[in-house]
């Protein structure tokens, strides 16, 4: 291991307003950047992501590179995904100039996160983001798709969509993020983040989701685009029952009530109310009542 960067290698307040300037970069609404213009946050994330000497970590949208900086001190390698032409060309040449002697161990991939197929160097191990936050619920579930070496994952998002990534079935907030969310992952709240630590300031509150692979797939002999698709129906009309809501998925609501008997599932339940597994049982069970209840102990493709 290289020797340890020195302590103003991360970026302050006055770093990121000199480099926004030099650059000519003003923040947009657009693409949702707010630069994390304190060292100490930044390194609050870093230990909170639990990120170990050993790890490869992928990085969604590092801006100007505050979070960049402090997952080089910690890691074995960082590769950061950005779509912004000025800030992807820039972040090399801040990395080089402000830890030298982790250059080597940095990777820019110039790309929109969604069409990131794959990442170059080792496969990640951990995933930790500043996810700009109008896409960042996609953005994570590519992610965890796409690279399902990423054991860990640590991601600052709107405070709103991180209870929803994290509620259990029966919250009010619980839906099809945290249905999806869960299919990969155990989802927990990981703490809160002030809005002055970012410039601009948003006028929204952050959170911090953490988010650990599962051990064992959900079991299941369904593919996840046919549990998806089970729970992208149950959630379109909250309000209606599951025999109601799935009946376009099914066919018909009959169809629907014979899934969901089957699924053990009772049919005036409503999406709010279902696991992640219980999904998976109506998706299998799709049909049922031609041909009867699914036996659902195989586990099925990721």
């Amino acid at each position: 291991m290289s020797s340890s960067p020195t302590p103003d290698a991360l970026l302050g307040p006055a770093d990121v307003r000199e480099l926004a300037a030099a650059l000519g970069v003003r923040p947009t609404k657009q693409r949702g950047q707010n630069f994390v213009i304190d060292a100490n946050t930044v390194r609050r994330i870093v230990r909170t992501a639990e990120v170990r000497p050993d790890d490869v970590v992928v990085e969604v949208g590092p801006g100007l590179g505050s979070l960049t900086l402090a997952l080089l001190e910690a890691a074995d390698h960082v590769t950061a995904v950005e779509i912004d032409d000025v800030l992807a060309a820039a972040l090399p040449a801040t990395v080089a100039a402000r830890m030298p002697e982790r250059a080597g161990r940095f990777a820019l991939v110039h790309s929109d996160a969604m069409h990131v197929a794959e990442l170059p160097g080792p496969a990640p191990t951990a995933l930790v983001a500043n996810l700009p936050y109008n896409v960042a619920v996609p953005v994570l579930l590519h992610m965890l798709d796409t690279f399902p070496s990423i054991e860990r994952t640590l991601v600052m998002v709107q405070s709103e969509v991180a209870d929803r990534l994290a509620a259990g079935p029966g919250s009010k907030v619980y839906g099809v993020p945290s249905v999806k969310a869960n299919w990969y992952a155990d989802v927990k709240r990981a703490g809160a983040i002030g809005r002055n630590v970012f410039w601009p300031a948003p006028n929204v509150d952050s959170g911090l989701v953490a988010l650990t692979r599962r051990t064992e797939p959900v079991r299941t002999t369904a593919s996840k685009a046919e549990v998806f698709a089970v729970v992208d129906a149950a959630f379109a009309q909250r309000r209606k029952t599951l025999r109601a809501a799935l009946a376009g998925w099914a066919g018909s609501a009959a169809a629907a009530e014979a899934a969901l008997v089957a699924a053990e599932v009772s049919p005036q339940a409503r999406g709010e109310a279902l696991t992640v597994e219980e999904f998976a049982r109506i998706a299998e069970n799709k049909g049922a009542g031609a041909a009867g209840p699914v036996d659902h102990k195989e586990p099925g493709p990721q």
